[in-house]
């Protein structure tokens, strides 16, 4: 909707370039150069004989703006994509509108700033036509101007400006381009400095650029680290050789699912962080800490953006000093409409109490009136009933008397008039007052139900935060018990196996006794059997003679050869040693 508005505002100063006379229309031959240009630079199918065809049933002429919309929103808004150079259309438009309305005066900015101030007028205007840009936004312009050439405006210098320049409230285009040409806006500094500022501002308005500078990039084959210029858009990152924005190395394109974070140092490279674009990961080495933390907040905040489908924050911003300003309007309507309804409620009131003056002024000439009637016919009285003089004076007193008495009548009438008027004022100033009062007391209901509402919201987390307390303490109590009972189930495995650990080294050291004296009693054996082996040899050599020996081992007993050798006897006595200690692991 924002890119329609603002072709529509840079197509409406091509248009008006082209009407000479300034009658409001533009011959239909300039039109079909005019629309051939404009599908020729936003890549748009064009079509010859679609304008011929949509006027033919209007052949008087010149075609007016009015008459034009319903052809360029048809055949070529319509069709319009976000996939050509915007700057290359706004240069397209510039160029038919320049040279017409350029002063011929000596300017402090060249063509190039020129064209960016008449591009941020464009987008700083106001959706009507014919466009100006209203003093918020001349304000809005001055300061993120002067913010960008190093300076800062404040309300001294503020009035100082408008009472220099005697501002309207509004300015066209070509009345801010003479205003910013002559200086006006940067006295004190240089032409550089001018440009520099025109420049940035041109970069973060028309081209969304959210933040731009050198950094070190660790690239992705070689792993080298190399100095690069980048600029960060809403949808992502581009760098480049110099900032001239001339050699174009590569982009960092971003979504809602990317993501930045901070990196140790390492390599020799210090302030260094992370950006997960949508395929690739870029490591970045940052001049120092300041710098990385402003590059990781403004890549984080484009991301939010993409998640959150929001705009960049300089249309936010404009988006949001026009709904300031249309509310501002709206209660300043309401104002005056409610201003209007109470003077058409006084002039009813006036109406009604000269109403009742006029009656009051008839009711005084009717009581004068009788009374001139009432003095005539005490006269004609007088003179038909001279005779009864007496009577006609007590007749007379009489009627001075009611006289009086009407007289004051009359008074005291005047006086309840006078008090019911003041009485009146004081019933429209309560009023005015009761009026005030609930407006207040409607302000204070709004205010008390939105804290009631936000202390219900406070307190149903605070409950829920208690059930997750309450479930987090039971579970960590169960937790608890699980563990004591493991713990304890434990500790009596463990004394359990103390115990047959206690048993199974008594059993040893009882094994251990009995190895002992089995060895003990083995060895008496063994010094028996040598002694008794010695007697009987000396006891048979004496009997019987010398005979050859078999030449096998001898296998010998206690009494002589027997079926057991030496070293079978101590195989046996392994295996039955082995036994036992099988028996005793076992226990």
């Amino acid at each position: 909707m924002w890119l329609r508005d603002e072709l529509l505002k840079t197509i409406w100063h091509a248009f008006t370039s082209l009407d000479v006379d300034q009658s409001g229309k533009v011959s239909k031959s300039q039109l079909k150069v005019l629309s051939h240009s404009l599908c020729t630079v936003m890549k748009i199918p064009h079509d010859p004989v679609a304008l011929e065809q949509h006027f033919k049933d209007d052949d008087e002429g010149p075609v007016s703006n009015q008459g034009y919309m319903p052809y360029l929103n048809r055949f070529i808004l319509d069709k319009a994509r976000d996939n050509f150079d915007l700057v290359e259309f706004n240069k397209m438009c510039w160029t038919l509108c320049y040279r017409k309305n350029r002063s011929t005066s000596h300017f402090l900015i060249s063509d190039d700033d020129t064209f960016k101030v008449w591009c941020v007028f464009n987008f700083l205007s106001e959706d009507k036509y014919p466009l100006v840009i209203i003093t918020e936004e001349i304000e809005y312009f001055m300061q993120k101007l002067l913010e960008a050439m190093g300076g800062s405006l404040s309300k001294e210098r503020l009035e100082e400006h408008k009472l220099q320049l005697n501002l309207k409230k509004s300015l066209s285009v070509w009345e801010l381009v003479d205003l910013v040409g002559m200086g006006h806006f940067s006295k004190g500094m240089n032409r550089q400095t001018l440009s520099m500022g025109i420049g940035e501002l041109f970069q973060e308005l028309i081209m969304d650029v959210l933040k731009q500078g050198y950094m070190m990039k660790k690239g992705h084959k070689r792993k080298n680290w190399t100095e690069r210029w980048f600029v960060l858009r809403p949808n992502g990152m581009s760098y480049y050789v110099t900032e001239d924005l001339a050699d174009k190395k590569g982009d960092i394109v971003l979504d809602r699912n990317s993501s930045v974070e901070s990196l140790q140092d390492k390599e020799g490279k210090k302030c260094l962080f992370l950006v997960k674009g949508t395929d690739k990961n870029f490591e970045m080495s940052a001049s120092d800490k300041k710098k990385k933390h402003e590059w990781i907040q403004a890549i984080q905040m484009c991301i939010q953006l993409l998640r959150l489908g929001l705009p960049p924050p300089h249309r936010e911003a404009r988006l949001r000093r026009r709904e300031l300003r249309q509310k501002q309007q709206a209660e300043q309507e309401e104002l005056e409409e409610r201003m209007m309804q109470l003077h058409t409620g006084n002039e009813s009131k006036q109406r009604q109490l000269e109403y009742m003056r006029k009656k009051l002024q008839e009711e005084a000439a009717k009581a004068v009136l009788g009374e001139q009637r009432r003095q005539q016919t005490q006269t004609n009285l007088q003179d038909r009933y001279r005779m009864d003089l007496e009577r006609e004076k007590m007749v007379r007193q009489q009627m001075e008397e009611q006289v009086a008495q009407k007289s004051s009548e009359l008074e005291q009438y005047l006086q309840r008039v006078k008090e019911l008027e003041n009485m009146y004022h004081r019933l429209e100033d309560a009023l005015e007052d009761e009026r005030q009062t609930r407006h207040d007391e409607e302000l204070v209901r709004k205010l008390q139900t939105r804290l009631l509402e936000e202390e219900v919201a406070k307190r149903a987390e605070l409950e829920q935060i208690h059930l997750q307390q309450q479930r987090l303490m039971s579970q960590s109590q169960a937790e608890k018990q699980e563990l004591e009972s493991e713990q304890r189930a434990k500790e009596e495995a463990l004394r359990a196996a103390m115990v047959q650990l206690e048993s199974l080294e008594r059993e040893r050291h009882g094994a251990l006794e009995q190895h002992e004296e089995m060895t003990r009693k083995l060895e008496r054996a063994t010094n028996k059997t040598k002694t008794w082996k010695d007697k009987v040899a000396k006891h048979e050599g004496l009997v019987r003679l010398i005979q050859p020996g078999h030449k096998g081992p001898q296998k010998i007993t206690n009494w002589g050869p027997a079926s057991f050798t030496d070293a079978e006897l101590e195989l046996r006595k392994k295996s039955w040693q082995e036994r036992k200690n099988q028996k005793a692991q076992a226990q």
